[in-house]
């Protein structure tokens, strides 16, 4: 898990929780949302277990303060171990997280994939742009309509 701590932060509800594997995508991420302005508290998973993990405040994220809930979760699909398809079921099978928005953020263009997330309750499906400047167009709408517009659960609604 990472933390850009220096970053001055919106509301802690709209802490942002990345599900990414691959250290190049998530430094692109962090990057687009620098150059963005993005300054939400950002924290990582590797994998889907520890995902679920941090999201029930289980085993190491016991600590609310290290790992508060997320406002919303980026979820890549092709993760070691338990996959995104599985962790967004069982994020929104669970009556405490399922409010969390969660945007699948993946390469995968395959239409199999995107109507099994959107069946599954993913509340956006994003596909990675390779080129730089789309990625950047990418995590524009992401914060202009994530951290711009939607009205976001408080974190009593997890309770």
């Amino acid at each position: 898990m990472d933390l850009i701590g220096s970053m001055v932060s919106l509301d802690k509800s709209k802490a942002i929780l990345v599900v990414e594997d691959s250290t190049p995508d998530y430094e692109s991420i962090l990057r687009a949302f620098k150059k963005m302005g993005i300054n939400n508290p950002v924290y990582r998973c590797e994998c889907g277990e520890d995902a679920l993990d941090y999201l029930r405040q289980t085993n190491k994220y016991q600590d609310a303060e290290k790992a508060p809930r997320p406002g919303i979760v980026l979820l890549d699909l092709n993760l070691p171990g338990l996959d995104g398809r599985s962790v967004l079921k069982q994020i929104k099978n669970d009556s405490k997280l399922r409010a969390i928005p969660v945007i699948v953020l993946t390469t995968s263009t395959s239409d199999k994939d995107i109507e099994e997330c959107y069946n599954n309750g993913a509340n956006s499906y994003m596909v990675k742009p390779v080129d730089w400047e789309k990625f950047l167009e990418s995590m524009r709408s992401l914060k202009e309509f994530w951290l711009q517009t939607a009205v976001l659960p408080n974190k009593e609604a997890f309770i």
